[in-house]
């Protein structure tokens, strides 16, 4: 979840922790951003600020920041203070506009020149060339994930895409934004990395952004959405999460395939083995990360 106006980050820790004592599991990350937070002018003091907010955000919140670009003026600044003061309290530094393994390196400079050494780091992909370089970003082992950043991505091409793309409908029919989304989606599978994807905008139409979460998850192959509006956030954390019904067929099969030493075994007329286990455990790991209740038989593997 963006935020990046001190009362709106506020409340978004505060939510952050309510839903995390509702669900027994922090659900979603608050991304504390510089990037369009920060006032003109007041850079300096924008870092300050976020770098207090998670340093004094609880133990188990899971609390990051986006900084400028790596070529804005206040780059290595950004780094310094938030880094260099509160590394142990971030889950990842978010660098926007990366345009190629030099800035993906640039930042990992900064971030080590900080002390920073071990935080990973999450990248904005926003540009044709940078969809294009994907692949090369994704294997850098510094990066975590990518995230599609849709309305720069429009932007970038001169008119040649209409605004219309950067709707809620628009962004899944046009065929420059949704081949980009797959080039990513693919990036990140291919290197072990979360493709995280772009927000909605109509944040108040909740049955248009549950369809494009839907979309992202089971079309797209995206495993993370944004969030900029807090009235989001459930409806994103309820599509990315997997349905009792997945969750009780992974539980089965899981249970089966350990009584049979994780030899091949057969359920509801259909052969598994090792290479189905694997996805099935996966869909166990997703309802434990989203505070899903887990069957008895499983259970154990998760505590």
């Amino acid at each position: 979840h963006y935020s990046g106006v001190e009362a709106r980050m506020r409340k978004s820790l505060q939510l952050q922790a309510d839903m995390a004592d509702e669900f027994g599991a922090c659900v979603f990350d608050v991304t504390l951003d510089c990037e369009d937070g920060a006032p003109v002018g007041g850079e300096a003091e924008h870092a300050a600020l976020v770098t207090e907010l998670a340093l004094n955000a609880p133990a188990q919140a899971r609390v990051a920041v986006r900084v400028h670009p790596v070529d804005h003026a206040h780059f290595d600044a950004d780094v310094a203070t938030i880094a260099g003061r509160a590394a142990q309290r971030l889950t990842h530094l978010m660098v926007p506009k990366v345009e190629s393994v030099a800035d993906v390196q640039r930042a990992v400079a900064a971030l080590d020149a900080a002390g920073a050494t071990a935080l990973p780091l999450h990248v904005l992909i926003e540009s044709p060339a940078a969809v294009h370089r994907a692949f090369d970003i994704a294997a850098h082992p510094r990066v975590q994930s990518l995230s599609f950043g849709l309305m720069d991505f429009v932007s970038a091409h001169g008119g040649a895409i209409p605004a219309s793309a950067m709707g809620v409908a628009g962004q899944f029919s046009h065929p420059l934004v949704l081949r980009a989304k797959l080039d990513m989606a693919s990036a990140c599978h291919a290197h072990g990395k979360v493709p995280s994807h772009c927000v909605v905008t109509e944040f108040r139409d909740t049955q248009a952004l549950r369809q494009a979460a839907l979309t992202a998850r089971n079309q797209l192959g995206y495993t993370r959405m944004w969030s900029i509006h807090p009235d989001q956030i459930r409806t994103i954390v309820d599509v990315f999460a997997p349905t009792a019904d997945e969750v009780d067929q992974a539980a089965r099969i899981i249970t089966l395939a350990a009584a049979q030493d994780w030899g091949p075994i057969q359920h509801a007329g259909q052969l598994h083995d090792r290479a189905s286990y694997r996805f099935f455990w996966q869909v166990l790991e997703r309802a434990h990360q989203t505070g899903r209740s887990l069957p008895g038989e499983v259970r154990h593997y998760f505590s």
